[in-house]
């Protein structure tokens, strides 16, 4: 895929996977939008990223993501790439998953995913397309002992991307899902 002059959101870019993703999008010639909760880490990246945007964002908050959106929109005038990266792991056994820590984990792992797809789509429409990437995890494909949480959320992601992926492609939205 050619990204030069491509606006590309990248959620979770303050470290890991989202900071290596945005590293290599803006050294092809995207404009990153660096999107995380640590503002300090963003700002620090993103000297070294020109043309990129730090907003600040909690991917457990909808507000805040369709705000991420809009602030990009706004800044840049279209989105043409969308990487769902932020996401946390958990590791328990069954009867020791807590609850609230699954359902929080459910609001970032999925649900934040599915707000920022669901905030960027009409753009992508109105321009003609777009990509929108959605990274999982190979666990997604197991069973694994003490990951059947984390397992089953990334798989709920992976339903998510297959289906957008089917009802998007009129659209020239191509959705893809990394594991």
């Amino acid at each position: 895929m050619n990204v030069k002059d491509k606006i590309a959101i990248v959620t979770g870019a303050s470290s890991g996977i989202g900071l290596a993703t945005a590293q290599l999008l803006a050294k092809n010639g995207a404009k990153v939008v660096l999107a995380a909760r640590s503002k300090d880490k963003l700002i620090e990246l993103s000297k070294t990223l020109p043309d990129s945007l730090v907003i600040q964002t909690d991917m457990t908050d909808e507000a805040q993501i369709k705000a991420m959106v809009a602030k990009t929109v706004e800044h840049f005038g279209r989105v043409d790439i969308l990487v769902n990266n932020a996401g946390r792991g958990y590791d328990a056994a069954i009867v020791d998953t807590d609850v609230k820590k699954f359902q929080e984990l459910f609001n970032l792992d999925v649900i934040g995913p599915l707000v920022a797809m669901q905030a960027v789509i009409p753009d992508m429409q109105k321009q003609g397309g777009g990509s929108i990437i959605n990274i999982s995890s190979g666990t997604a494909l197991m069973a694994l002992p003490n990951m059947s949480a984390y397992s089953s959320l990334k798989r709920a992601l992976v339903g998510i991307s297959l289906t957008a992926k089917q009802e998007l492609k009129d659209d020239k939205i191509t959705v893809g899902v990394v594991y």
